[in-house]
């Protein structure tokens, strides 16, 4: 007689959601835990902000910029790097002195940056998209390496989101305006071997947008107008769905201090009143308690 011990994948169990920050942000966006600093980051794209959030003692941080932003990467300390329209931005957030630009795309003026992540080398990978979400392919999805060697990796995006790392070779990356999340594996000089749909997106469901991986392997994505998050297994089974009081679910992060509190934002952004009525947190950043952990984002290693 054969015996096979096969061990299940525990099952994920999620807190209900609560809402730790009205912050009634237009676009949030750029979820990033550090964990030295006991802080949630995030940004609204659209006002031009940066909000900070110490876990610890709850203090609450907002710092203005003069372009919109989608996302920030701690560097070291207080050094951050600002994914900005149309430029990288080196910022000492505690003075607000710049240190280093980096200007992206210059031939393409209505273009910006959208959502940005570092994979487990301390690489900064982010991509671009059309400012004004015209239905044209101009975005595309770059890799920022520790010498400042700027790679385009991949083109013909509508809207970059993402990307979400398995291992140094293996990400996903979401095109929010095709509805569809690709699973990508490179080689040592950042080529594309292989490009798969991971999972594409009914109307019904909205779009996918922000995204992160726990240990497990497992995605979790979020529902721009669907108000959820779901989560797949490696496979692209769903295995796990959070419902959440607002539309618009943007980008989320693990972080707290077991890394297993997950962190969202939202937007307000295309919200018709009878969709403010009814999802009335809309634009606020959210915290879900979970049973599994997520995996530590690397600084950008300069």
């Amino acid at each position: 007689i054969l015996s096979f011990n096969c061990k299940l994948p525990p099952e994920i169990k999620t807190s209900p959601p609560e809402c730790i920050w009205k912050s009634k942000t237009l676009l949030g966006e750029g979820t990033l835990w550090v964990n030295r600093l006991n802080s949630i980051f995030f940004v609204d794209i659209k006002k031009k902000k940066i909000f900070i959030l110490n876990t610890k003692n709850y203090k609450k941080k907002i710092i203005k910029v003069n372009k919109e932003i989608g996302f920030l990467s701690h560097i070291k300390k207080n050094i951050f790097m600002l994914g900005l329209k149309g430029e990288l931005r080196i910022v000492d957030l505690k003075n607000k002195k710049s240190i280093k630009s980096i200007f992206i795309e210059e031939d393409k003026p209505l273009n910006r940056l959208n959502d940005g992540k570092t994979d487990p080398k301390g690489r900064l990978w982010f991509g671009s998209m059309d400012n004004l979400e015209r239905k044209v392919e101009h975005g595309s999805l770059y890799c920022l390496e520790k010498n400042f060697e700027l790679t385009k990796v991949d083109s013909n995006y509508m809207i970059t989101n993402g990307p979400a790392f398995i291992d140094e070779k293996n990400f996903y990356h979401t095109d929010s305006g095709k509805k569809t999340i690709y699973k990508i594996k490179i080689d040592n000089n950042l080529n594309i071997i292989r490009k798969n749909i991971f999972k594409k997106f009914s109307k019904s469901e909205g779009s996918p947008d922000g995204m992160t991986i726990n240990r497990l392997n497992n995605l979790w994505v979020c529902h721009f107008g669907g108000a959820c998050i779901s989560v797949f297994n490696k496979k692209g089974k769903k295995i796990h769905k959070i419902k959440l009081p607002a539309k618009n679910i943007t980008n989320c992060t693990f972080g707290g201090s077991k890394n297993s509190n997950l962190y969202i934002t939202t937007a307000l952004k295309d919200l018709k009143k009878g969709d403010i009525k009814k999802y009335h947190l809309s634009g606020s950043l959210f915290k879900i308690k979970t049973n599994t952990k997520g995996i530590l984002s690397k600084p950008f290693s300069v």
